[in-house]
């Protein structure tokens, strides 16, 4: 476990330097699933003991063209997020489904091409943000956390990869 745990943490530390680097991504044709549930051991250990990990995957492959590390580093860095925000435990949920895009959502929101999309959608029971904090959530070196704690780079990382990937990020 600590062999595989190691090789996965440097699997990540490439993506992350190339992602930095703007490198050409390593994209392959991957089920989405497959990259969550590769990565949840993982997580389990990042979130520790006082949460819980709850995944839940479309029955169907989720076929995409992606870097599975970059992926994996989006939520590693959701997953730490969430830990944060939840200092007495709690429940973190990953979830996986596809969705069409159509017109109606492109004007809701002002951006995509319609079509169908992969999603991937993380969500916890943590101590929440104001407005002000989600308008500035994806701004490099924006932190909530006390100094010494956190970069601010963690959520611009995760940001930058989506879009990275032609993809799209909500945050409710």
């Amino acid at each position: 476990q600590i062999v595989q745990a190691a090789q996965r943490a440097a699997k990540l530390t490439t993506g992350l330097l190339a992602f930095s680097r703007k490198q050409p991504l390593d994209l392959r044709c991957q089920n989405l699933n497959d990259i969550v549930q590769h990565v949840q051991k993982f997580l389990v250990r990042v979130v520790g003991e006082d949460i819980r990990l709850k995944t839940s995957f479309m029955h169907d492959p989720i076929g995409v063209y992606v870097d599975g590390a970059q992926i994996e580093q989006v939520l590693v860095n959701l997953a730490a997020n969430a830990r944060d925000a939840m200092p007495s435990g709690g429940a973190l949920t990953i979830e996986t489904e596809r969705r069409m895009l159509d017109e109606s959502f492109l004007q809701a929101h002002g951006y995509g091409v319609p079509g169908p999309y992969a999603v991937i959608m993380v969500s916890d029971n943590g101590t929440g943000m104001d407005h002000a904090t989600r308008d500035r959530i994806f701004e490099p070196f924006f932190t909530t956390k006390v100094a010494g704690k956190g970069t601010g780079l963690g959520m611009a990382i995760v940001y930058g990869i989506v879009k990275h990937h032609s993809g799209f990020i909500n945050v409710y």
